[in-house]
C-alpha cells in the first residue's frame, strides 16, 4: 500500500481473504514525487531522494525519523495475532495454494511510501532516482550496503531479475495490465538501474510501479529452481527485517527478527520494526480465536464484530486490568467493503435484477439491531474522503462522462441525477421494508421474473437463484435475515458456506453467485484502476471479484490514469466513482473511521497515531516492564 513503507501485511489478521487474494507483492499503488531540475533543455533531468507528482514531498533529504514514530522506542519482545482458516503455501504472487498471513513481510521495495504523505514516496533501496520531465526514463542509483538475509548483497542484477519474473511468472491480472509499459530494463552499473518506458505507458504511474519492485536475489531464485507461479513451503529470500522462524501448517506461523538485517539504521526504519518475534494463530473461526484471546493464547486483536466490541469484553482479563480496549483514529479512505454480484451469472446481467436484491438488505435494522449502532453506510469507494462522487456532476465530470453518454454507453440522467446512494430503509424496528419489498417486486417483475403460485420467481422455467458464498461464521447473522427477506420477494436465496480453501478456489474460478469483497481504492488511483475495475481484467483477476465488463468503465478509467494534475484525478475519479456506482454491482455494507483493538497491556504506541495506518506491526513496541508484571500475574496461559 502506499503508506506502508514496506510490503507489510495489514494490521488485522481476521480477514484473511486479504492475504489469501493479495495479488503480486509488486503492484503497490504508491504516488509519485518531484524534485530540483538539474538541466534546462527540452527534457530536464530530476535527481532527488523522492518523488510526487504533485510538488515537494513531506520530508527533506537529510530527514532523521519519520513525524509519527519514536525514535527510542526499545526492541525486543513478541507480539501475536490471529488469522482465519488454513495456509499450504508463502507465495501470495501464484493463484496456487492459500498463502500464509504476513508472507512478504521479508520483502522490501526500490521506493517506500510514509503513513502521513498521501502523495509521496522516497528512496529506500536507493540513494536518489533521475528522471526527465517527460518521464521515459527513471534512473535508480541503488544503495551500496544492502543485503539478503544470507547475506550476500543486493545488486542492479538482482532487481532486474525481479522485474522481469514478475512480467513472466507473475498473476495474469498483472502481466496483462503491465507488460506493454516497459521498452527495456537496462543494469547500469552494479548498483544502478535504468528502467525505460513505452509511449503507452501512463506517465502518472511508471515511477512508483518500478519503483515498487521487490528485491529477490537472483542467484537463490536460480540455485534453488524457485518459480514465481508455484506455491512455496517458505517465503523467497528477501532483504526485509523477518525471516520465517518456525511454522506449523494451518496452524502457527512465527516471524523472527534478523539479527543482521541491513536496514536497522535507516532513517526511515527508526523507531520501528521493534518487535523481536512476531506469531500468528490460526483458529477455524472468530469465536474460537475470541476465546483464545481472552486466555491469552495471542495478545493482539483488531476487532471485526460489532456484536464483540458491544457486548464481549466483560471477560476477567480485561476487568483485572491485564487486557486494554481502545477505539483509534483511522484518517484512511473509508472501507467500501459489499456484497458483489457475479456478473458472469446470467441472472445478474440485468441492472433490474442486482437493484432489487440491493433492495432487500436492510442496513438501518442490521446497524440497530447487529452492529449496535457501531457503523456508517458505505456509498463510495473513496468513502470520506475528496475523491468521493457527491451530488449532482460537476462541469468537469460532466466534460468526462457527456462523450459516453452521447455513445450510448451511459443513460443521460447520469448528467442530471445525484450519485447513486444505497438503498435507505425506514424500517428499523424489523428486518423487512414493505415499502423495499414493492419496489423491488415491481422491478423483478419489469426484468421478466414472475411469481408463480409457490411464490418463487422464474424465468424461461428457471428460478432466480442467489448463493451467498462466505467462509466465516460472523455473516451468518447477517446474510441470514437478508435471505429471508429475497425469500419474501420470491427468490430461492440459500448461504453457502465453506471452508478458507474452498473458498479460495471458487473465489478464483467463478462458482459463485454474490461474494463478500472489499473494493477500497487509494489516495491517489491510477493504473491499478484496471486490477480492480477493468474488462481486460474480469476473466482472470484476485481483484474484480465481480467480473465487470463495462465500456464505460474502461473509458473513465482512461480519463483517470491520463490525469496529471490533483484537481483533473480528483474529478476523473468522482466521475468513476459515479459510474461505478450506477453499475450496481455491488450491494454495499459498511464502515467505521476509527480502529478497535485489544490488547494484553504490554505494547504502547506513539502519542500521535499517523492518519493512514495503525501500524501494529510497525511502530508500536513492546514494554518488557509491563509483560513482567502480566506474567508474574497469571494472565497468560
Amino acid at each position: 500500500m502506499r503508506h506502508q513503507a514496506r510490503a507489510k501485511a495489514a494490521t488485522s489478521l481476521q480477514s484473511t481473504a486479504t492475504f489469501m487474494l493479495t495479488g503480486s507483492a509488486v503492484l503497490l499503488g504508491v504516488a509519485m514525487w518531484a524534485g530540483q531540475a538539474l538541466a534546462q533543455d527540452e527534457d530536464p533531468v530530476t535527481i532527488s531522494h523522492g518523488y510526487s507528482n504533485f510538488g515537494d514531498v513531506m520530508y527533506p533529504a537529510d530527514f532523521p525519523h519519520l513525524n509519527y514514530v519514536n525514535p527510542d522506542a526499545p526492541k525486543g519482545g513478541e507480539i501475536s495475532q490471529w488469522a482465519q482458516g488454513t495456509f499450504d503455501s508463502f507465495n501470495n504472487s501464484t493463484r496456487k495454494g492459500t498463502a500464509a498471513a504476513l508472507a512478504t513481510i521479508g520483502y522490501e521495495s526500490i521506493l517506500v511510501g510514509t503513513a502521513d504523505d498521501p502523495y509521496g514516496t522516497y528512496c529506500y533501496l536507493c540513494t536518489t532516482l533521475e528522471y526527465p520531465k517527460s518521464r521515459d526514463w527513471v534512473i535508480f542509483n541503488l544503495r551500496d550496503d544492502v543485503k539478503f538475509s544470507d547475506g550476500t548483497l543486493m545488486t542492479a542484477d538482482d532487481l532486474a531479475f525481479t522485474f522481469n519474473l514478475y512480467l513472466e511468472q507473475g498473476i495474469t491480472e498483472y502481466r496483462e495490465v503491465y507488460s506493454q509499459f516497459v521498452k527495456d530494463v537496462e543494469v547500469l552499473g552494479p548498483h544502478k538501474i535504468k528502467f525505460s518506458f513505452t509511449e503507452d505507458a501512463p506517465r502518472r504511474d511508471v515511477v512508483t510501479w518500478v519503483g515498487g519492485t521487490s528485491a529477490f536475489s537472483k542467484a537463490w531464485f536460480e540455485a534453488n529452481g524457485a518459480r514465481l507461479d508455484d506455491s512455496t513451503d517458505a517465503p523467497f529470500m528477501g532483504t526485509g527485517p523477518y525471516l520465517l522462524d518456525s511454522v506449523d501448517i494451518g496452524r502457527q506461523i512465527i516471524y523472527q527478527k534478523d539479527p543482521n538485517w541491513w536496514g536497522a539504521d535507516h532513517p526511515l526504519n527508526v523507531g520501528r520494526d521493534n518487535f523481536d518475534t512476531i506469531r500468528v494463530e490460526y483458529f477455524a473461526d472468530s469465536s474460537a480465536a475470541f476465546e483464545a484471546f481472552k486466555s491469552g493464547a495471542y495478545t493482539f486483536r483488531v476487532e471485526n464484530s460489532s456484536k464483540e466490541w458491544a457486548t464481549g469484553y466483560d471477560f476477567p482479563a480485561l476487568e483485572k486490568g491485564w487486557v486494554k480496549k481502545e477505539e483509534l483514529p483511522d484518517g484512511s479512505i473509508g472501507s467500501a467493503q459489499a456484497f458483489v454480484f457475479n456478473l458472469d451469472r446470467p441472472q445478474w446481467q440485468d441492472r433490474r435484477v442486482r437493484e432489487a436484491l440491493g433492495l432487500m438488505f436492510n442496513f438501518e435494522w442490521s446497524n440497530a439491531s447487529l452492529f449496535y449502532d457501531l457503523y456508517a453506510r458505505v456509498n463510495s469507494f473513496w468513502q470520506n474522503s475528496d475523491l468521493e462522487a457527491k451530488g449532482t456532476p460537476s462541469e468537469g465530470e460532466i466534460a468526462i462522462l457527456t462523450p459516453l453518454v452521447d455513445q450510448g454507453l451511459l443513460p443521460e440522467t447520469i448528467l442530471t441525477d445525484e450519485a447513486v446512494m444505497a438503498p435507505r430503509s425506514e424500517s428499523v424496528d424489523r428486518p423487512l421494508d414493505r415499502a423495499n419489498l414493492r419496489r423491488a417486486s415491481a422491478l423483478l417483475d419489469e426484468a421478466g421474473w414472475i411469481a408463480g403460485d409457490d411464490g418463487m420467481r422464474r424465468k424461461d422455467g428457471q428460478t432466480l437463484d442467489a448463493a451467498f458464498l462466505q467462509y466465516s461464521p460472523q455473516f451468518d447473522r447477517i446474510v441470514n435475515p437478508m435471505i429471508e427477506n429475497l425469500a419474501r420477494l420470491g427468490v430461492n436465496a440459500k448461504l453457502d458456506r465453506v471452508d478458507t480453501s474452498q473458498y479460495v478456489e471458487r473465489l478464483r474460478s467463478g462458482d459463485f453467485d454474490l461474494v463478500n469483497a472489499t473494493l477500497t481504492q487509494d489516495f491517489e488511483p491510477g493504473q491499478q484502476l484496471r486490477q480492480w475495475f477493468g474488462s481486460e481484467a474480469a476473466d482472470d483477476s484476485s481483484r474484480n471479484s465481480m467480473r465487470l465488463r463495462s465500456e464505460a468503465v474502461d473509458r473513465t478509467i482512461d480519463a483517470v490514469v491520463a490525469a496529471e494534475k490533483l484537481e483533473d484525478i480528483q474529478t476523473a475519479s468522482r466521475a468513476l466513482d459515479r459510474v461505478l456506482r450506477a453499475e450496481l454491482f455491488w450491494i454495499p455494507q459498511w464502515f467505521k473511521d476509527t480502529h478497535t483493538v485489544a490488547y494484553f497491556d504490554q505494547y504502547r504506541y506513539p502519542e500521535n497515531l499517523p492518519p493512514f495506518d495503525l501500524g501494529v506491526l510497525d511502530f508500536w513496541w513492546y514494554d518488557a516492564e509491563a509483560a513482567a508484571a502480566l506474567k508474574d500475574a497469571g494472565a497468560f496461559q
